[in-house]
């Protein structure tokens, strides 16, 4: 069994309170779990209004399959927001 994990943050300059973040966050988590289902959420700057932080686990049985699950989160998120990807750590264990 591969764990695959991804920690995403994003800078959002146009947010200017923690309720329009939400409402940003909530969008991104719900389609990317209904799309790709694995396992994604805020984990870190939840009171920074700019900066989105978001995990996101894969399970799978080999790590080539993981990491293209991985990879193609990363690719739906860049491409379906206006936010910007600032880092991106990734990890299999």
């Amino acid at each position: 069994m591969i764990v695959a994990t991804a920690k995403i943050k994003l800078y959002a300059p146009w947010v200017h309170s923690l309720k329009e973040k939400r409402m940003i966050v909530k969008s991104i988590c719900a389609k990317v779990h209904n799309r790709f289902h694995v396992s994604i959420a805020e984990v870190e700057e939840q009171d920074t209004h700019q900066t989105i932080v978001l995990g996101v686990a894969c399970v799978a049985n080999t790590s080539s399959f993981s990491d293209s699950v991985i990879d193609n989160v990363l690719n739906y998120i860049e491409s379906n927001t206006d936010a910007e990807i600032t880092d991106i750590q990734k990890e299999n264990r």
